[in-house]
């Protein structure tokens, strides 16, 4: 299993601080959870249902043609692959690490890309996997150079994977109105920025066929009953002022994380509106730092960096504050 964030209980063992006691910076998701409505009892003893209208709500939601509700983003990760006959798979580095395992366990072959290698390489493989803003860079890509790069690969057959996991607050970017072209696939996640990442709901959005094939492969019942009725909610038209509020809300809040880490002598490398990513020498020594005090952030080798997710309220922008200015003062 590939390392994430958001392993708490393994950072409450090993420091020896109670769970309770813990600031969770380290998971990229929106501090503040969607209010969470009643569950009717049928969507807890009944199996689910296709037709009750979430793919619909999703597709007016994000603004495309079609849409496959699925178990979480990561189950279409792992199943997509299996879809494609093997071949050569351009993969962004650093990036969301379990596109490229997914794809390599398929038996394909990789072809790992910095980010200016792309336009160069392109012509180089067969499928191009890559994170729209990606994670943990925050880099993002022009929607009119990943069409040019679709529409290239497409001519050979090709495809271009988009996984849109943080786009939410940044829909301008976003390639969904372009999903029904063969060869683009675009992934959504529901609990990034509804805050809900345990209702395990997300979607993928592409031509009508392959979401056909990607259906059977799933099966069926793969979006539990009460992660349907939440998506309803929170997708549907009458919660469309209540998300734009909570995108304005989290930029703010991405802006004031980038602020905080440029006084700390931490100026971020990149971000979005629910993270931010800091490259630095002294990542491991700045993680255990916080660590010790209770303050769990994300921490990658390569390159040395770290991400840091938002607080959730003004205690703990206080304590991630505090916790930076000691560790400058005993740096300096």
């Amino acid at each position: 299993m590939l390392e994430h964030g958001g392993r708490l209980r393994a950072a409450a063992q090993r420091y020896g601080i109670p769970l309770s006691d813990w600031l969770d910076l380290s998971t990229g998701l929106a501090p503040e959870p969607w209010p969470v409505p009643s569950i009717p009892l049928d969507a807890w003893a009944r199996l689910p249902e296709d037709d009750d209208g979430l793919a619909e709500a999703a597709c007016a939601c994000y603004g495309a043609a079609q849409a496959l509700p699925v178990a979480g983003s990561q189950a279409a990760i792992q199943a997509l692959p299996q879809l494609f006959a093997p071949g050569r798979i351009g993969v962004l580095e650093p990036s969301y690490a379990e596109h490229a395992q997914a794809w390599q366990r398929a038996g394909h072959r990789l072809v790992r890309l910095a980010f200016g290698d792309i336009e160069a390489r392109l012509d180089e493989i067969d499928v191009l996997v890559l994170a729209n803003p990606n994670n943990p860079t925050g880099e993002r890509f022009e929607p009119s150079r990943l069409l040019d790069w679709q529409a290239r690969l497409a001519r050979r057959g090709g495809c271009l994977l988009v996984d849109e996991a943080f786009m939410d607050c940044t829909p301008g970017y976003s390639l969904v109105a372009h999903t029904r072209r063969p060869g683009l696939i675009v992934l959504r996640s529901f609990g990034k920025f509804f805050g809900l990442a345990g209702i395990r709901l997300g979607f993928v959005l592409a031509e009508a066929g392959l979401l056909a094939r990607l259906h059977g492969r799933l099966g069926p019942w793969t979006v539990g009953g009460p992660a349907r009725v939440l998506g309803l909610q929170a997708l549907g038209p009458a919660s469309g002022a209540a998300r734009e509020r909570r995108a304005r809300e989290l930029r703010a809040a991405g802006e004031r994380l980038a602020e905080l880490l440029h006084r700390q002598g931490l100026p971020p490398a990149g971000g979005t509106a629910l993270f931010q990513w800091v490259r630095t020498p002294e990542a491991t020594r700045l993680h255990d730092f916080l660590a010790r005090r209770g303050i769990l952030v994300r921490r990658f080798d390569e390159p040395a960096s770290l991400r840091f997710g938002l607080p959730a309220d003004e205690v703990g922008w206080q304590r991630l504050a505090q916790a930076l200015d000691d560790y400058q003062k005993e740096s300096a």
